[in-house]
């Protein structure tokens, strides 16, 4: 189920303190093995075995990032995240389930989730997923990794969200924002739709991979504009980023 995990430089409060997670899952095994990776992150980890202790330990430990499964006992995942949104805890949720089906997905983002991450999974990638989460989410998170993305002319900086072409800043929206920092992570290399539609909207299902092209445009008109182009389309294949030659 879970692959090797090689760990990655830690991330922390600004005043040093720990990023705090809650992992939520009946599977006692499954709960160890993701505490003990986030545990060999740095992190403060808390657990919970049902919905409603979930609820009583992310309002105690109030979390930078909840893991919640969707199949509990008592009342479900979804259940969860809607009471917590209720409560006006506006915490990343990063789903985890067994279930594969296009409605749990859906459903999960539609209620307010993040992220979504189906089992079996690898532990490298869901601590991939909770960092971006994290750092999304909050400002007082810092890391030993440089937070400027660059290529070419072109920068990005994933903690102040500031974006430059040269001496121009670029304003982005949020999703303009995830879509150029997937592309600036991998320069160079051509990423499909589906592989957009995953990170970027956290799902690839047919009927909506026009949105990537929408996006695409409205990045180009900005990133692009009145300079060398640095996005480009490989016909039949997908999208990538590259300084101009």
């Amino acid at each position: 189920m879970l692959e090797r995990y090689a760990p990655v430089p830690a991330l922390r409060h600004f005043d040093g303190s720990p990023v705090r997670a809650v992992v939520v899952d009946d599977e006692e095994t499954l709960s160890e093995l993701l505490s003990m990776a986030l545990r060999y992150e740095g992190w403060d980890v808390r657990t919970a075995p049902d919905g409603q202790a979930a609820l009583k330990v992310v309002r105690e430990f109030d979390p930078d990032v909840v893991v919640l499964d969707i199949m509990l006992p008592d009342i479900d995942g979804l259940q969860v995240l809607r009471r917590l949104r209720a409560d006006g805890r506006d915490v990343p949720i990063l789903f985890l389930t067994a279930k594969d089906a296009l409605d749990d997905r859906i459903a999960g983002l539609t209620a307010g989730g993040d992220d979504y991450v189906t089992k079996p999974f690898s532990l490298e990638e869901v601590i991939a997923r909770l960092r971006g989460l994290i750092r999304r989410s909050s400002a007082l998170i810092s890391g030993e990794d440089d937070p400027i993305l660059r290529v070419g002319d072109l920068t990005l900086n994933e903690q102040s969200y500031e974006v430059r072409r040269g001496d121009r800043e670029i304003e982005l929206t949020a999703t303009e924002f995830e879509l150029l920092r997937f592309l600036m992570r991998n320069p160079r290399r051509v990423m499909s739709k589906s592989q957009i539609l995953d990170r970027v909207w956290s799902y690839d299902f047919g009927g909506r991979a026009s949105i990537v092209e929408i996006y695409i445009s409205y990045l180009r008109k900005k990133i692009d504009a009145g300079a060398d182009p640095m996005i480009h389309t490989v016909r039949g294949v997908g999208y990538m980023i590259k300084a101009p030659s």
